[in-house]
């Protein structure tokens, strides 16, 4: 009978071997790989600075805003340099560049986004003023912004956005795909969102990389914007796969609009549990027709 070492020895050797079919999954990377925990403290730190009088550092003990923000900027600057530096080398372009280069451009990308921080911040606000007008259980717009998953997941959407469309590599669907682990909210980077977006409630909610989302939109719990199809695989990369919602929607819940080619008109209203692949006109209404049910008498004793 072999004893344990030598179980562990022969265990190690099945596995190294294994590692020697020349698979994607058995590719031994020569850099590094980016950091999902330092990647969420970075959005933690924008978030302290979108919303700079709710989610202060109480490390700080002389509290000011322009202290504050330099010290948080700094981090940023510094962790978020360091990320987008190693998922450039996951780039072709970047993938045998020097090490110089790389930080250069790094950090090029980084300033690029930090300009972007007052146009994020400008359709948070609008964000937050969606949710508190058109939901009647909100008491406060600090509510909103403390406790709504919605908002959070839009939040991080609108800054991954801005990465997305600056082509920084893997980092923008990190941070999309932490929200959606918090909220059950899963929105592509790649989705193009207006102003004054609700998500009430929001878990289960998917919006595909190539949707398009006007102004004052507003979705429930359960929705779907998708592709009709997914079996041209990367044949169909860079092809508009997802639906175009325009202003003033409203879609109640698990309600699923799908396809690149079907728009649904301004002052649309689509009803629970709807299943739409074509486009629908400007105000109408759209709703399944209520089933019917049958109630049994409880059997009497």
């Amino acid at each position: 009978m072999q004893n344990f070492e030598q179980q562990i020895h022969q265990t190690l050797e099945l596995i190294l071997n294994d590692y020697n079919n020349q698979r994607v999954i058995d590719r031994i990377k020569n850099f590094d790989l980016p950091d999902n925990a330092v990647i969420e403290k970075i959005l933690d730190s924008l978030k302290k600075i979108i919303f700079p009088g709710y989610f202060r550092s109480h490390s700080v003990k002389i509290y000011t805003v322009r202290n504050q923000t330099s010290m948080l900027l700094e981090d940023v600057i510094y962790k978020l340099t360091k990320q987008i530096a190693i998922v450039l080398r996951y780039d072709a372009l970047y993938e045998t560049a020097s090490e110089q280069e790389v930080s250069q451009k790094a950090q090029e990308l980084t300033f690029s986004f930090l300009e972007k921080i007052p146009k994020i911040r400008e359709y948070i606000e609008t964000d937050v003023q969606a949710a508190f007008e058109g939901d009647p259980a909100a008491d406060s717009r600090t509510e909103i912004i403390y406790s709504y998953p919605g908002l959070y997941a839009i939040f991080v959407n609108r800054i991954a956005h801005e990465l997305h469309l600056l082509k920084v590599p893997m980092i923008p669907r990190i941070m999309t795909e932490l929200a959606h682990s918090k909220t059950g909210i899963d929105i592509h980077p790649g989705a193009t969102i207006g102003k004054y977006f609700f998500i009430d409630h929001g878990t289960g909610i998917v919006i595909g990389e190539t949707t398009i989302i006007g102004n004052h939109v507003k979705i429930y719990q359960g929705v779907t914007l998708g592709g009709l199809s997914t079996k041209g695989g990367q044949s169909l990369k860079n092809v508009k796969r997802h639906p175009t919602i325009k202003d003033n929607v409203t879609i109640y819940s698990n309600a699923s609009i799908l396809g690149g080619e079907t728009v649904i008109g301004e002052n649309v209203v689509i009803g629970g549990n709807a299943f739409i692949t074509k486009s629908v006109a400007d105000g109408a209404r759209v709703s399944i027709k209520n089933p019917e049910l049958h109630y049994t008498e409880p059997t009497k004793k």
